[in-house]
């Protein structure tokens, strides 16, 4: 078991190291995918699967379809058809490909009665997660909330086509 999660540590790292040596947006996107996917094979991994589902369905898929939205909605970079092209090419996605099937593969290798080893931790339930969230920590989640906001019309208006008037 610790030999996979040093295997899921050592994905989150490269894939974080990935995220910020890229310069297409779209590749640093799918690397932030992997990282995120791998931490959440290492929450699993030390038991907390509630914050490993947490971690997939709201980072993972809300947040990150944020992401994509608004990188499509820049528009930055090549005309459509050079850019389609080039993300066809296996250069592109082995990366991120190789990296989500060990993720993938570990967490399978987790969840499945074989593993045989089941954590000792007591499980998080949601009801720990909503005291927590909105507890003591109610006032970071409003922080964050209002920052992902700001986060979202900054990209807007910073993205906006200005038609000037003649």
């Amino acid at each position: 078991m610790y030999a996979l999660a040093l295997l899921a540590a050592s994905v989150t790292v490269i894939g974080a190291i990935m995220v910020i040596t890229r310069k297409v947006a779209v590749h640093a996107v799918l690397y932030l995918v992997v990282t995120l996917l791998a931490l959440a094979a290492l929450l699993v991994m030390l038991g907390a699967s509630f914050a490993a589902m947490l971690e997939i369905i709201i980072y993972a898929g809300a947040i990150m379809v944020l992401f994509v939205f608004v990188i499509m909605m820049l528009n930055l970079g090549q005309s459509d058809s050079q850019r389609e092209k080039e993300w066809l090419r296996p250069r592109v996605w082995l990366g991120p490909g190789i990296l989500a099937t060990i993720v993938c593969v570990e967490l399978l290798y987790c969840v499945s009665p074989l593993s045989g080893s089941i954590p000792s931790l007591a499980p998080i339930t949601a009801h720990d997660v909503g005291l927590s969230l909105f507890g003591r920590y109610v006032l970071m989640v409003e922080l964050v909330s209002f920052l992902l906001l700001s986060g979202l019309v900054s990209a807007f208006h910073i993205g906006r086509n200005h038609v000037k008037d003649r």
